[in-house]
């Protein structure tokens, strides 16, 4: 039978649009609070990574771009909640504070992990309580502040979550955040997006990772007894969530 060739033409047409909106329908918009979220992580992850990987002038670069980042999208939060532009510019005067000390330990003041988790914390609360937060719309922050919990326990030692918070992932580690961004993954239609495909292939790989974070015991090491790796733990955390936003729209503020 020979077709139409404008039918034909036609019929891909409307099927490609469906797959579109399909792909389009199975993430929602990421909010500029969010955005806040992944950039706070990611600028105090940075840090981490300068200090412990000696002050590479890469590391700088991107804890600057990170700086950047995060108090470009706290402005655009501010219709969310006046409070956000604030404690940003409390988290980045802690970053700041960081880099001055010097690549040396010693010179490290021994409260200062302490007060960089506060400030990371304080904000944090603050940007996932905004209204309309979804569970989704948190995903790449909460693998951004695991990948801060493991860089914490590879370079500095353990990191103080908000133990007051337990039914939040600001006070939860990888014994409940792993299984809690399992069951956010196993929603995403990976079959109709294939984006979604390689999220799940990239979390499948980093979840191994962050399980073996150890976070109960006191003992910095490893649950299998295998060294850290804070470098490849860093870098597909990033590009996870880098995906995640690739493929969320952010929303602007009016």
């Amino acid at each position: 039978m020979i077709r139409n060739p404008l039918i034909t033409r036609f019929f891909l047409l409307c099927m490609g649009l469906l797959t579109l909106l399909s792909a389009q329908a199975s993430s929602a918009q990421m909010t500029a609070a969010e955005q806040v979220q992944v950039f706070a992580s990611r600028a105090t992850g940075s840090l981490l990574l300068l200090r412990g990987e000696g002050f590479q002038e890469a590391h700088q670069a991107r804890l600057e771009k990170d700086i950047a980042d995060l108090e470009s999208a706290s402005q655009s939060a501010m219709s969310a909640s006046s409070e956000i532009p604030g404690l940003t510019t409390k988290l980045v005067t802690q970053l700041r504070l960081g880099v001055s000390f010097g690549p040396n330990e010693d010179n490290v003041p021994w409260r200062y992990p302490e007060e960089l988790a506060q400030a990371l914390r304080d904000l944090l609360t603050v940007a996932r309580a905004v209204p309309d937060a979804t569970s989704e719309g948190e995903l790449p922050g909460k693998v951004e502040y695991l990948a801060v919990q493991y860089l914490s326990r590879s370079y500095i030692g353990t990191f103080e979550i908000a133990r007051e918070q337990p039914d939040n992932y600001i006070g939860q580690d990888e014994r409940v955040l792993v299984p809690d961004i399992d069951a956010e993954m196993k929603k995403l239609d990976d079959k109709s997006n294939p984006a979604l495909a390689k999220l799940k292939t990239r979390w499948n790989f980093l979840r191994a990772a962050l399980l073996d974070m150890n976070s109960q015991s006191n003992a910095l090491a490893s649950a299998s007894g295998r060294a850290f790796a804070p470098t490849t733990v860093d870098r597909h955390a990033r590009s996870l969530s880098s995906q995640w936003m690739a493929i969320n729209s952010v929303e602007q503020a009016p």
